[in-house]
């Protein structure tokens, strides 16, 4: 399951980030890394942006960058 299609109100953890290496870079300097805990606080009407809690900080993530996040 990818981190866009986490149901709200759900926590997950990350398994792994797939792209390229540069795109990988951007998503885990955000503090998305393997073993981290995600809770999945709103989607927009749309399905795009994300809203997490990560790390103790809310997160807004493009669904692009969401399908790239493995979670389970």
């Amino acid at each position: 399951m990818t981190l866009g299609e986490a149901k709200v109100g759900s926590t997950v953890v990350v398994q792994r980030i797939e792209g390229e290496s540069a795109y990988k870079r951007r998503i885990m300097d955000m503090g998305i890394t393997k073993g981290t805990e995600l809770y999945i606080r709103k989607v927009a009407p749309l399905g795009d942006p994300v809203e997490i809690t990560v790390r103790g900080y809310e997160l807004s993530v493009r669904k692009n960058d969401a399908s790239c996040v493995i979670v389970g």
